[in-house]
């Protein structure tokens, strides 16, 4: 190749990026004129690549996590066993009581008798066990599955 064909080539490259810029900034001036705030979405929706929302008919599930399933549970009386490292007065504990609340990092008891409510880390939670069954609700499965087990 020779030098005039090299510089004959720069051109044409130069010319294609000067069209390139050109047809982003006629894109982004659309795009400026349309607005800047993204249609809302509801939770979970799926969007189509044009940006189209999807909506599902689909029911939304909890993910299955100790705390939805102690939410599904509020208000059945349950035995929580705790462990408390480190500690020289009492290394586990056990709560009984009415379950009143449940988050991510805590859980709510309240005790009949005295009306006293405790508020528990989660941090310290080993197991639980309760006298009647329990509703457990696993990502996308309604409810209690059919069937009986014994257990």
């Amino acid at each position: 190749m020779n030098n005039m064909d090299n510089m004959s080539n720069m051109n044409n490259m130069n010319n294609m990026n000067n069209m390139g810029h050109i047809g982003n900034m006629g894109q982004m001036g659309q795009m400026g004129k349309m607005g800047a705030m993204p249609p809302q979405v509801s939770s979970g929706s799926p969007m189509m690549p044009g940006g189209m929302v999807v909506s599902t008919a689909a029911p939304v599930f909890e993910q299955s996590y100790i705390e939805n399933i102690f939410r599904l549970n509020l208000g059945k009386v349950g035995t929580f066993y705790f462990t408390y490292e480190n500690n020289k007065d009492w290394n586990a504990k056990v709560y009984t009581g009415v379950l009143e609340a449940a988050g991510r990092d805590h859980l709510i008891i309240s005790d009949r008798a005295t009306g006293q409510r405790v508020v528990l880390l989660m941090v310290n939670f080993d197991y639980a066990t309760f006298e009647e069954p329990l509703v457990y609700q696993y990502p996308g499965v309604i409810g209690n599955p059919l069937g009986v087990r014994n257990c």
